[in-house]
């Protein structure tokens, strides 16, 4: 327990207080191949290897001799890179020459005598870099057999079976463990206290100001905060709405003092004692002790303040009211508590073991209570999630029934997996720690509630930083953009070593993935790494943005100047960024290092998968460049394929979007663009013709008609007169005389509104020359018409039929 804890707490002031500008500059690889001392190598190698042999070095020695093979690892790696450009000069010279002659054909004796002496060379520059690389992986290698060995130790401890803590003989033990601690720790501040009295009555102000200052600060500063946030509320006023999100990231921030405050408090405290020198190993254990209890109670209060709050902001993480509420916040201080409590009993245990005998079965008796009472909180904290995560579901299930417009979150599956979680966890800790699997069931018990403290914080600071990001925008619909998503991603990844360390890795495992990440992979000649991925990213980015740079220039200054259509202006602007970000992607490649000649392989597998599952997206892509290239349709052409009618708004590389006259998009592939016939109503000019069917009734003079039809089209003024329209008499129709206008529009865009005119036009002349338009009637003739004479003089009285006698009329 005290080395998760003395973990946590390194990979924290790692975090915080390291910057790349603390390290002492590191030399070069040409520098580090120099310096290489393979003698001493060779004697730390040895005695590795006979550490690893023996197994009997303790677990300090072998993390010690551990981090030394990661010293000579890394100057091996950076020694690989001796004489690379010199290397890559040779390897140049010698392709130049050419290759060997074939079988018995002889080579010129001046390119043989020079190719061996570039090989000689090459040779020479190779051989320390062949030697970094042999002694690389013999490094590497022990670094993993100690790392094994380590593991091993770790996880025997882990799984190590005690003596129960349930036989009642040793519980009068640990109650005199804990009265031993006591009275070594007061032997120690009694004989100190003999040897520096002097000095102690001397700082006496000082420690008491210290003191009063700490006690202060520790008991009284939460109260401070939680007034001054209520403060802050009432000023602001409740809102129906909720706050808006710069209030919310003040209270927030405002809320961290209630962490900050107690805690130097604390060390305040500390300080006081220290400055007296009257504790021993015993009495800075307890001290120790008492700064986890304390850091741990003010970090649970605020996490129950800002999961669970007593009024409005911040908002509730769990979906619980009312008494749910103040549930969470007493599970969660007393989670805090019963954490501290273990780790004190770890700190002490570890410290008394120097002047004390603890047996191990001594202190799983004083672990025992700890732990069944958190894995009992734990237990009640999983119910709570899961009742949070079945009220959303009703939630969202009510809100979709009642097809509310408000959108309503659906039930996160973490919340309910993870109370599940803590439900087993919660049983699981405490029956194995009775058994006698007492660190096993401590640690599941302590990692479980870190893990859990571990993801709350996650959760606030990624709510935070979407607070933050529409304040910063002043729009809250933007709080849960991109950006936000990628920095709580970003958050997530940087908690997984935290998360790693709290489940028993060790500082040196984080260390050597982190080895292992930034030192890459082959691939080919090349090696990948973060640093290339950096370098690509960096590199592509810039080409990018020049890339449109370009573009807009072109299309905002060079290409409006020039005698070029618009679809001809589109189609250069396009090919553009496509040939821009190509050479972009192909000089970040490389400028990062890799070969491309390394890729075939995968090239020559993308090739089958093209050729099978993704033909139809080369077809577009092919097509696509093909109508960028020729352009026979362009942005704002009007054309017509496969049925749908309407006008080109964007080609792009897989498909073309047509805008129909009914302001739909259709998405039209590349491929049938080119493949299939395709209308286009104003490709070169805009020019196109109507068509007007007319009909006149029987009697009418046709050359009158002829001349009306005529004189109407001529008076539009988007029908040119050259050539003039023409007016065909067609036919002689069942119902009228029909003609018929053909007229050529200066845009036949309008060819709609142009023909409605002209019939109105036509209507009206139509109706001042008295020319009738007819339109179908029929005459009907009877050929018996006595007959229904003759039935109507009967009348009713008789039925004409025997079906209509029995027919129900009088009903």
């Amino acid at each position: 327990m005290t080395a998760l804890f003395r973990g946590l707490l390194v990979a924290l002031c790692v975090a915080v207080f390291w910057h790349p500008t603390a390290l002492p500059a590191q030399p070069t690889a040409v520098a580090r191949a120099e310096v290489v001392d393979y003698d001493a190598w060779e004697r730390v190698a040895r005695r590795a290897e006979e550490v690893l042999a023996r197994g009997l070095a303790s677990d300090d020695a072998l993390s010690v001799l551990r981090g030394q093979l990661t010293e000579w690892r890394q100057q091996f790696l950076d020694a690989q890179g001796t004489n690379s450009a010199r290397i890559a000069t040779l390897r140049a010279q010698i392709e130049a020459l050419g290759p060997k002659p074939e079988g018995d054909a002889a080579e010129d004796e001046t390119v043989a005598a020079r190719r061996a002496a570039l090989q000689e060379q090459l040779n020479q520059n190779l051989a320390p870099v062949r030697r970094a690389e042999e002694a690389y992986r013999r490094a590497d290698g022990l670094v993993t057999q100690l790392d094994g060995l380590i593991r091993d130790r770790q996880a025997e401890k882990i799984f190590r079976l005690d003596p129960t803590p349930l036989n009642p003989v040793t519980w009068p033990k640990a109650i005199t463990a804990l009265v031993s601690v006591g009275e070594v720790a007061g032997r120690e501040v009694s004989e100190n206290y003999q040897l520096r009295r002097s000095s102690v009555l001397q700082g006496l102000a000082v420690t008491v100001v210290l003191t009063l200052v700490g006690l202060v600060m520790v008991f009284r500063s939460g109260a401070w905060i939680e007034r001054g946030l209520q403060l802050m509320r009432l000023r602001r006023g409740e809102r129906s709405a909720g706050a808006g999100a710069a209030f919310r990231v003040g209270t927030f921030l405002a809320s961290l003092f209630g962490v900050i405050l107690p805690v130097l408090g604390m060390i305040a405290l500390i300080v006081a004692v220290e400055s007296t020198e009257l504790t021993g190993d015993v009495g800075d254990a307890i001290l120790f002790a008492v700064a986890v209890l304390v850091a741990s109670v003010a970090t649970a209060r605020w996490i129950s303040t800002q999961v669970f709050p007593k009024a409005y902001p911040p908002k509730p993480l769990l979906n619980v009211e009312g008494v749910g509420l103040q549930e969470g916040r007493f599970y969660t201080l007393m989670l805090a508590l019963l954490f501290a409590l273990q780790a004190s009993i770890s700190i002490l245990s570890d410290s008394a073991l120097r002047v004390l005998s603890i047996p191990v079965d001594v202190q799983a008796v004083l672990y025992l209570p700890v732990t069944v009472l958190a894995g009992l909180m734990l237990f009640r904290f999983g119910q709570i999630m899961i009742k949070s995560a079945r009220a959303t579901a009703a939630a969202a299930a009510a809100a979709e029934e009642a097809e509310n417009a408000t959108p309503v979150p659906r039930p996160s599956l973490l919340t309910g997996g993870l109370g599940r979680a803590l439900m087993a966890v919660g049983i699981a800790g405490p029956v194995a720690a009775a058994i006698g699997y007492t660190v096993a069931g401590n640690m599941l018990i302590s990692a479980s509630t870190l893990t859990l403290a571990l993801l709350t914080v996650l959760a606030l600071l990624q709510r935070f930083v979407r607070d933050a990001y529409a304040a910063v925008l002043r729009d809250e619909e933007k709080a849960n953009g991109l950006i936000p998503v990628l920095i709580g991603f970003g958050l997530a990844l940087l908690s997984l070593p935290v998360l790693a360390l709290i489940w028993g890795a060790r500082g040196a495992d984080i260390s050597e993935a982190w080895s292992m990440i930034a030192t890459g992979f082959q691939l080919g000649d090349s090696r990948i790494s973060p640093t290339v991925f950096l370098t690509f990213a960096i590199i592509f980015a810039l080409g990018y943005m020049l890339t449109r740079l370009v573009q807009n220039a072109l299309e905002t200054q060079v290409l409006p100047k020039t005698k070029l259509d618009i679809g001809g202006r589109n189609a250069i602007v396009s090919g553009t960024g496509y040939v821009g970000i190509f050479l972009a992607a192909l000089i970040a490649i490389t400028s990062a290092g890799i070969d491309l000649s390394s890729l075939a392989i995968v090239a020559g597998a993308l090739s089958v998968g093209i050729g099978f599952g993704l033909q139809t997206i080369v077809s577009n892509f092919v097509s696509g460049i093909i109508l960028l290239v020729e352009r026979p349709i362009s942005e704002g052409d009007w054309i017509e394929v496969g049925g749908t009618m309407g006008v080109v708004r964007d080609i792009s590389v897989r498909a073309t979007r047509v805008e129909t006259f009914d302001r739909r998009d259709v998405i039209v592939p590349n491929a049938d663009l080119i493949s299939t016939s395709v209308t286009n109503w104003t490709k070169g000019n805009l020019n196109g013709r109507i068509v007007l069917p007319v009909g006149v009734a029987y009697g009418s003079d046709t050359r009158r008609v002829e001349t009306i039809l005529r004189e109407a089209a001529m008076e539009h003024p988007m029908v040119i007169i050259n050539p003039p329209p023409n007016v065909f008499f067609l036919r002689f129709g069942a119902d009228s005389l029909e003609f018929e206008i053909r007229a050529i529009l200066r845009d036949v865009n309008y060819g709609m509104i142009a023909t409605s005119e002209i019939n109105h036009t036509i209507a009206r002349r139509f109706e001042e020359e008295g020319i009738e338009i007819p339109f179908a009637q029929r005459d009907i003739w009877l050929r018996n018409p006595e007959t229904l004479h003759s039935a109507a003089a009967a009348g009713s009285a008789e039925p004409l039929d025997e079906e209509a006698a029995a027919s129900p009329r009088d009903a």
